[in-house]
């Protein structure tokens, strides 16, 4: 009946953050005087008179003039120096008509060592972290129609992920999940950033290794849950907004010894890499097979690649070094351009006059 998550702290420097408080913690203070809200507390211990003979004394209700005495067996849990104290500082509350028969303590919402939150516990219940059974049924309704979602017969909890996201991170970091399988990771990112008010949003890196379960289940479920979705009862479910980048992982582009993996790495597989790297955008689709140097242009500066013989020139070099005659055969763009090859002939000189950025292949790649 138990489930257990492993933590660990990878550094000293990280700190866990407090769990929002919640309606239930809120709603124990419900009385509320010209100090603010608070709860009755407890006004006795669980010590006798022969462990706490200091504790035995008498205390009056100022409304009433009766004096009470605790019980022998449970004596008062103040002395009384600080009873005294109490009374000063009004304190102490007789219950809603003053006419009580034994002293509350009043413990302030406001006076709280931890007013804006509450320490996480060591044992999250079901109700606070959710359990199998709801995750199940909660995943089969965002992909009743995808057969493989019964092969998860245990999906984590959306509210679990939460609850440890609340914990561990905070706004704008971003939080990576190396065995991704149902989404749920995912999921819960976008539903915290739907559900907070925070100008930065936490961001999520997932890696799932199955060619199935990636983009039939781990996809599809973080794509339904951010655009939206109907559920097995043909009822329209509203998107969390957000959203993600779907990519495959390709094979290694450079060997033990740092030079590019020639007899695996195409042009194409490169030209991927390197356009991601210089503009952080994936290489437009309509770019990955055309078979051209010029692999697409950003914010008016054109990024090129020489390599593997693209232009193709049969010599020693490949036309992978940008020369006067490789430069001639490049698209033309009327702007600032960014060139990726071997080599270059170029003096700086010139590279200014031409409005090119050189860099080279592979030392420029493997740096970034």
């Amino acid at each position: 009946m138990h489930d257990y998550a492993i933590v660990y702290q990878r550094s000293p420097l990280w700190k866990r953050n407090l769990l929002p408080r919640g309606e239930e913690k809120d709603d124990l203070y419900r009385y509320e005087d010209k100090a603010g809200r608070f709860r009755p507390d407890n006004y006795t211990c669980s010590k006798s008179v022969e462990e706490r003979p200091n504790l035995f004394y008498a205390v009056k209700n100022p409304n009433t003039g009766l004096e009470i005495w605790p019980k022998r067996t449970r004596v008062w849990a103040y002395s009384k120096e600080e009873h005294q104290r109490h009374i000063a500082e009004d304190l102490i509350y007789w219950g809603k008509d003053g006419t009580g028969k034994v002293p509350s303590y009043k413990r302030y919402r406001h006076a709280l060592r931890n007013a804006d939150g509450v320490v996480p516990q060591t044992l999250w219940t079901h109700d606070f972290a959710g359990h199998t059974d709801e995750s199940r049924k909660e995943l089969r309704e965002i992909l009743h129609d995808v057969p493989s979602v019964s092969d998860f017969a245990t999906p984590k909890p959306t509210r679990l992920i939460e609850r440890v996201l609340q914990i561990a991170t905070n706004p704008g970091d971003l939080i990576m999940d190396s065995f991704s399988g149902s989404g749920t990771t995912g999921h819960a990112v976008l539903k915290m950033n739907a559900a907070t008010q925070e100008s930065t949003a936490r961001h999520f890196i997932l890696v799932e290794m199955d060619e199935k379960i990636a983009p039939d289940i781990t996809r599809e479920r973080v794509k339904r849950v951010a655009e939206s979705y109907t559920n097995a009862k043909g009822v329209s479910v509203p998107g969390l907004g957000g959203g993600f980048r779907y990519v495959r992982l390709g094979d290694e582009l450079f060997d033990e010894h740092g030079r590019i993996n020639e007899t695996k790495v195409r042009f194409a597989d490169l030209a991927r890499h390197v356009y991601f790297s210089e503009t952080g955008e994936p290489l437009p689709k309509e770019h990955i097979s055309a078979k051209t140097p010029l692999l697409g242009v950003h914010h008016g500066r054109a990024v090129y690649l020489l390599y593997n013989g693209i232009l193709k020139d049969k010599s020693v070099d490949g036309g992978n070094v940008l020369t006067t005659t490789t430069l001639e055969h490049l698209p033309a763009h009327d702007g600032p351009k960014v060139v990726y090859a071997a080599g270059c002939r170029f003096s700086k000189a010139r590279l200014e006059r031409e409005s090119i950025t050189f860099k080279q292949t592979p030392y420029a790649i493997r740096t970034r």
